[in-house]
């Protein structure tokens, strides 16, 4: 969904520095029949302007010291090419085009923005950090041909020529705190959210995403913080989106939910905030079921409902850390909570917004069964209304 927001500000950053050589073709915008196609659309996709890569997750020791993590991914096109770079959406471009002037390794066309958080659970600490790079001579990227995600080293490599949709993937981030390493193993194929091919934040043409997620990843591996090294087991979910809109003027804000239950099944919601403080229409979700079988959820589907919040010290803002969620067509009711009220990742800059995002614990019921799960919230707008550079 429209969450992944700081590669925007990013933009913003480097016009106030100066204009940009945007010239050429315009950017693609996300359009109803895309054609999905695996693993390629795992990767870049250079002809839309903005694209994230959003890995989070629960893990635990044997001991069960609970953990979550958060390793983000954003890219922000900030010079449109003179044509259209190959992409296998659309085919390479036609004989007798020109091809973009080489303006030299260390030309900003594209911004590598990373996040990368931890959440010890049990401890009561959340340590986050982020990093900006240009490609630049192989600083950051997303490679199809070496199937690699990465920041400096924060990277996740998906297995090597694998002709699955759901390869293994392998995750590492390496901060001064604390060292993640993961493998993780999809126990269904990619969903894609929306509705042909699509997920609609607006009316507009083209306010939308194209939009990915890995929703019941198997994760395994190691957690060294500080002095000590914890082997760790959990569930993670990924999220792909990529789209060349912003915000409409009156959406100022969201709070977005990744569910695993107990039962095998995911659930992803998000409501999209407006400024007289009512809910945008396009708000919307996506069922998963145990098989991996998706159905889109509408508005009138589900209620999200916020409950007691947190005051963050640093910028006053009111968090809804206590949420209730409804979908009576699915027979659930789900109450939400945090092991940790304070996972707010604070910016100090006008052009970055400050966001929570931290690990949940849900109870509740599913067709008159009880369940439980794990899972990740997203709020946003909530310090001041996030505005994009237009």
């Amino acid at each position: 969904m429209i969450r992944r927001v700081l590669a925007f500000f990013i933009a913003a950053i480097l016009a106030s520095a100066g204009p940009a050589a945007a010239v050429g073709y315009q950017w693609e915008v996300a359009l109803p029949g895309y054609r999905y196609e695996f693993p390629r659309d795992h990767f870049n996709h250079p002809t839309y302007q903005t694209e994230w890569w959003y890995y989070t997750g629960n893990i635990k020791t044997p001991q069960g010291h609970n953990f979550g993590f958060e390793l983000t991914f954003f890219r922000q096109g900030t010079a449109r090419p003179a044509t259209p770079p190959p992409v296998a959406n659309r085919g390479p471009s036609k004989p007798g085009e020109k091809a973009p002037p080489d303006s030299g390794i260390w030309r900003p066309n594209d911004i590598w923005l990373a996040h990368l958080a931890l959440s010890d659970l049990e401890g009561g600490h959340f340590y986050h950090f982020e990093r900006m790079n240009r490609a630049g001579p192989g600083l950051a990227g997303a490679d199809l041909a070496s199937r690699r995600i990465w920041n400096g080293n924060w990277e996740v490599r998906f297995a090597a020529a694998s002709p699955s949709p759901q390869p293994a993937q392998h995750l590492q981030a390496v901060s001064d705190q604390f060292t993640l390493r993961l493998t993780l193993n999809s126990q269904k194929p990619p969903v894609i959210h929306g509705m042909n091919g699509v997920s609609q934040k607006g009316e507009g043409r083209g306010q939308a995403s194209h939009y990915i997620s890995f929703t019941r990843l198997i994760a395994s591996g190691t957690l060294d913080l500080g002095t000590q090294s914890f082997s760790v087991t959990g569930f993670a979910w990924m999220d792909h989106e990529f789209f060349s809109h912003q915000l409409a003027p009156e959406q100022v804000g969201w709070d977005w939910v990744s569910i695993q239950l107990s039962t095998g099944e995911e659930l992803m919601l998000y409501l999209l905030r407006r400024r007289d403080g009512s809910l945008d229409p396009y708000s919307a979700g996506t069922y998963v079921d145990a098989r991996g079988a998706s159905r889109h959820l509408a508005a009138a589907d589900f209620s999200l409902t916020p409950g007691a919040a947190w005051t963050s010290p640093a910028t006053h803002a009111h968090y809804p850390v206590h949420w209730t969620v409804r979908a009576h067509s699915l027979g659930l009711e789900l109450t939400i909570s945090t092991p940790l009220d304070s996972q707010e990742l604070v910016s100090d800059s006008h052009f970055w917004p400050t966001y929570w995002e931290g690990a949940i614990t849900v109870h509740g019921v599913r067709q008159s069964t009880m369940v439980t799960g794990v899972g990740y919230l997203e709020m946003t707008g909530y310090d001041r209304a996030v505005a994009l550079p237009r």
